[in-house]
């Protein structure tokens, strides 16, 4: 047999100093032709074997990658179609938002409990994550106000500043030094929108009541960050929205003398569309989010969510026509905009693969 031509006197025999009767010995014994084919027979058998297994692995993990993907992109086109539903939806944009919260708040409440992921966190964290949730509520406000005074397109162009304003409010928050290509980069965008904004005043209105709610969206992703390394996001989640909802709850009396309407509760099929917003567009498309995340890279999930204004803008485009609603300015301030976050894109991954070279070479033995 093979395995008796290899053990330990036998290794001790191939040292560099044997020599005469055991040099003779040993190699008249590895020359054996029938252990020779045993062990060559063993040999790629093992390597048939490894090589399957290789194969398999890549393959479930590329089904694994494609599905997650897939639902990723679910996940964006449902966060696109909320600008759609805004405009479905007649109700002022306060009672529009607050009814979305507050099916959203019990839904969360509900299904998070029930699943067991909701944990205990302290009261100091509750009362931050609310405030956090109060700001996105006064964001989601001015979003929609954003398509009632202008239209879906509008207000998902100005949502595409929330980069620029990033990169300036960021450096103010964690005291850090501005970045002058994401300012740069920024600018072109406020470029791209102050063209909309010259040529074609009629949205004048939606356009600054959007750059206002650019402005709320990017202040709570600065926040949000001191809170995700240690709160999983379904808890983070509940908090805010619920914060959001009692917020917005507080502040309706006022908003509502400040902008009467004359209806307050939604029709049969406005009910139907904050179901649709509240479950799909809200719970749905977070649960999407967070399976894709399991098998795909947080870098890659905030590249791609990149695409909601633009899925959001060919919805509107097809539903409402809002094509044929634009000239031409709208059309060179899109382009500007579409360039600025795809040098965005590009910047970041070389950054990330620039990264992961530096950690791979810092890790490589000397």
């Amino acid at each position: 047999m093979v395995q008796s031509h290899f053990n330990g006197s036998h290794f001790r025999n191939c040292s560099p100093n044997f020599r005469g009767e055991r040099q003779e010995r040993y190699t008249l014994k590895f020359q054996n032709k029938s252990d020779i084919d045993q062990t060559i027979h063993f040999i790629i058998w093992v390597f048939q074997k490894k090589l399957q297994y290789w194969i398999l692995y890549f393959l479930v993990s590329l089904e694994r990658m494609k599905k997650a993907l897939i639902q990723l992109h679910i996940a964006i086109f449902l966060a696109g179609f909320t600008g759609v539903l805004g405009r479905l939806i007649t109700l002022n944009e306060g009672l529009l938002v607050w009814y979305r919260l507050l099916i959203t708040a019990i839904t969360m409440w509900v299904l998070f409990s029930l699943t067991k992921k909701l944990q205990k966190i302290s009261l100091k964290d509750i009362l931050k994550i609310s405030g956090v949730g109060v700001i996105a509520a006064l964001h989601w406000v001015t979003f929609y106000g954003s398509i009632k005074y202008a239209n879906v397109s509008v207000a998902l162009v100005c949502f595409s500043s929330v980069s620029f304003f990033t990169a300036l409010l960021e450096p103010l928050f964690y005291r850090k030094r501005v970045i002058p290509i994401e300012v740069l980069l920024g600018l072109l965008v406020i470029a791209g929108i102050y063209i909309i904004f010259h040529f074609d005043p009629k949205y004048k209105t939606g356009i600054i009541v959007g750059i206002i709610s650019a402005v709320l969206i990017a202040i709570v992703m600065i926040l949000v960050r001191q809170f995700v390394q240690r709160i999983n996001s379904e808890t983070f989640l509940t908090w805010q929205i619920t914060g959001a909802f009692l917020g917005l709850s507080l502040l309706m009396p006022f908003y509502l003398h400040l902008f009467p309407t004359n209806y307050i509760f939604p029709s049969p099929q406005e009910w139907m569309w904050l179901l649709v917003l509240a479950w799909f567009c809200s719970v749905i498309a977070f649960q999407f989010s967070t399976k894709a995340l399991k098998h795909l890279s947080a870098f890659t999930v905030n590249i791609s969510y990149n695409f909601e204004p633009l899925y959001g803008i060919l919805m509107a485009f097809a539903l409402f026509g809002e094509n044929k609603e634009l000239d031409w300015s709208f059309y060179v301030g899109l382009t500007m905009i579409i360039l600025a976050v795809a040098l965005q894109m590009w910047r970041v991954w070389i950054q990330s693969k620039i990264r992961s070279i530096n950690s791979t070479s810092r890790t490589k033995p000397d």
